[in-house]
């Protein structure tokens, strides 16, 4: 069964406000339904259309090359993982960005990323999973990647494939652009069979970071 969304929950998983969200769904721009008065949104059909907007839109377009920069991403905070579960491998991802000077609050931090995450599953499809929150208590975008040698069972996906790579990225909360910029990277980056399949069948955490971030 389909989860059903409201308007404040549509409103604070896109980040925007209410108004936004209803100005949007009259205009039939974000795809839902009325209930009597009231607009009911599918938690599908709201993925499905940010998914759409981040790679058809010409502001969230990635720059030529790689997910992101080195700036964001290092080496150190790439982790191999075997047989987990999604909890596992969200905290150890947590773990590694609350080691960075970025992250002010690694509990607050956890609280984030499983509340993103209660609401909608970050699992966009071709086995990738992509946590992430934006909240005060980060200073500056920051990421960090886990490649799961086995499937991730219990992370569920758009397209019901197994998540291998998870990207989980922590942004400051009006670090928008930059941020939306970044999730679209990692989807156009990943969505390429051929990537995928070097970073999963690498064991080393140098490499697939080289991966992450090379320049086409």
């Amino acid at each position: 069964m389909h989860e059903i969304m409201t308007i404040d929950e549509v409103a604070a998983y896109l980040r925007v406000s209410e108004r936004t969200v209803y100005d949007w769904a009259q205009k039939g721009d974000l795809p839902g339904g009325k209930l009597g008065t009231t607009w009911r949104f599918k938690r599908e059909d709201v993925e499905n259309w940010v998914n759409s907007r981040l790679s058809s839109n010409p502001v969230s377009s990635p720059a030529p090359g790689g997910v992101t920069s080195s700036a964001t991403l290092t080496a150190e905070r790439v982790v191999l993982m075997n047989a987990v579960d999604k909890k596992t491998v969200l905290t150890r991802l947590v773990d590694l960005l609350a080691e960075t000077p970025f992250v002010r609050n690694r509990d607050e931090l956890l609280k984030g990323i499983f509340a993103r995450e209660e609401l909608m599953s970050t699992g966009i499809g071709f086995g990738i999973g992509v946590p992430h929150v934006r909240i005060d208590s980060v200073t500056d975008l920051v990421m960090a990647v886990a490649v799961c040698k086995q499937p991730v069972a219990d992370y569920t996906s758009l397209d019901e494939q197994p998540v291998q790579i998870v990207c989980m990225l922590a942004a400051r909360s009006d670090q928008h652009t930059k941020y939306i910029r970044t999730l679209s990277s990692i989807s156009s980056r990943l969505k390429d069979p051929a990537t995928r399949d070097r970073i999963i069948g690498s064991d080393d955490p140098a490499y697939i970071y080289s991966q992450l971030i090379a320049s086409e």
